[in-house]
């Protein structure tokens, strides 16, 4: 097939990304929004959530590890599809088998079968959303993870309207809807030759296959980007984690504060994904980060140390604001290559969803401790840390996607 893409083509692949990303974000908060009706059906403790939470998480990243593979074997079309339906299978087992069957085994092989086929899609997803940004000329990756918050927005809200409806009920509908989703899409996706898809790979023998899927972890600027995932991921999940709970036992406040105060953050960093692709067009890549990080760090100690609610509340906005591009560009500058594109996204996507994995359970720990609030200080040293690492983002040679075009002053047009 010619890879030249006619307008048309383009756009509906483009829409057909744009429904995955929030199909992904959807399932996530479908379950996560049941967690406490799940809990009660099991009959289980605390721990005992956690424990299976944590197996999920560990699938998800043996998805994210063996992505590569996938994608160089099946190509996207396929491989997104495989896992969309193996995700989507998994939501419908965790909710009959809580609801009806009450097995704690069962659940914990449908939040595999969700990790896993939801950490393989994130990497594919992410190929793909910087094969159309190459396509494009321009930076909309940033965009394609918005798409991701809206998914988990719908799926909270959903979750919040039928809270009186049984997990069994519930999340089976909600497979069904992910499922659609997922052919309506494929069917948009280009052929892999359109879509970069790495044709060569995918006529290479296992072992050829292996060797490329693990080639990126031999190189420094993977762990560079990682680092600058890393900080940032850090900086997203322990929002996620302990901002409410910062507001309440830190600050003083009463609990719907605390839940105002995360709505704040995500609210802002969502609304800078949307409009960040531009700015990264105009300023680039590396100036982008460094000014993000400068936000999220400054956004964050004036959380911790603000005298009054209202600082609090504006260090949570430009946290969320530093914070919202850090992970997509670091997956856009992995993907600059198209060639080696899915092993460098799998392999510092793998070190930012760590982050996201190990996060939240260490600085618990901590902040017993030394507190919930200096705890955060942590994620200060982390998020300054990517940002002193955000060079590494620079776009390779011949990559012309998040370079920057700053305007020259002797500039004659308007």
């Amino acid at each position: 097939m010619d890879p030249v893409l006619t307008r048309s083509q383009l756009v509906r692949w483009r829409a057909a990304i744009f429904a995955i990303f929030m199909a992904s974000g959807l399932s996530i908060a479908t379950w996560a929004a049941r967690v406490p009706a799940i809990r009660d059906a099991l009959q289980i403790s605390r721990t005992d959530v956690g424990l299976m939470l944590l197996i999920g998480g560990l699938a998800s990243i043996l998805g994210l590890s063996t992505s590569s593979v996938v994608l160089a074997r099946w190509g996207a079309r396929r491989g997104m599809l495989v896992m969309m339906l193996t995700f989507a299978v998994g939501v419908a087992v965790i909710g009959v088998s809580a609801d009806l069957l009450h097995s704690v085994a069962l659940v914990t092989v449908g939040l595999v079968l969700w990790g896993f086929g939801n950490g393989c899609l994130d990497v594919m997803m992410n190929v793909e959303g910087a094969a159309i940004e190459k396509h494009m000329g321009r930076t909309i990756l940033p965009l394609f993870h918005a798409f991701f918050s809206f998914g988990t927005v719908i799926g909270a809200g959903v979750a919040a309207i039928g809270a009186g409806m049984p997990p069994a009920v519930h999340l089976p509908i909600m497979a069904g809807v992910i499922v659609v989703i997922a052919v309506i899409s494929i069917a948009n996706v280009p052929s892999r030759e359109a879509a970069m898809d790495a044709p060569a790979a995918a006529k290479a023998g296992w072992r050829d296959r292996l060797t490329l899927a693990l080639s990126a972890w031999k190189e420094p600027r993977t762990y560079a980007l990682g680092l600058i995932m890393l900080g940032m991921s850090f900086a997203e999940g322990g929002a996620n984690d302990w901002l409410a709970l910062g507001v309440v036992d830190g600050h003083g406040a009463p609990e719907a504060l605390g839940a105002a105060a995360l709505a704040t953050f995500s609210v802002c960093m969502t609304g800078v994904r949307v409009l960040g692709g531009p700015l990264v067009d105009r300023f680039g890549r590396v100036l982008t980060l460094r000014i993000l990080a400068v936000l999220a760090g400054g956004g964050l100690l004036l959380f911790i140390l603000a005298p009054s609610l209202p600082l609090v509340f504006v260090g949570a906005a430009l946290w969320g604001m530093g914070a919202s591009l850090g992970f997509p560009l670091g997956m856009s500058a992995a993907a600059d290559d198209p060639a080696k594109a899915a092993a460098r996204v799998s392999a510092t996507a793998t070190i930012g969803y760590v982050a996201f994995l190990a996060g939240p359970p260490v600085l618990g720990y901590i902040s017993d401790h030394i507190g919930l609030l200096n705890t955060l200080y942590i994620i200060v040293a982390l998020i300054v840390a990517s940002g002193l690492a955000s060079g590494a983002a620079r776009p390779l040679h011949g990559s012309a996607i998040g370079v920057g075009h700053p305007v020259p002053s002797d500039s004659t047009e308007p």
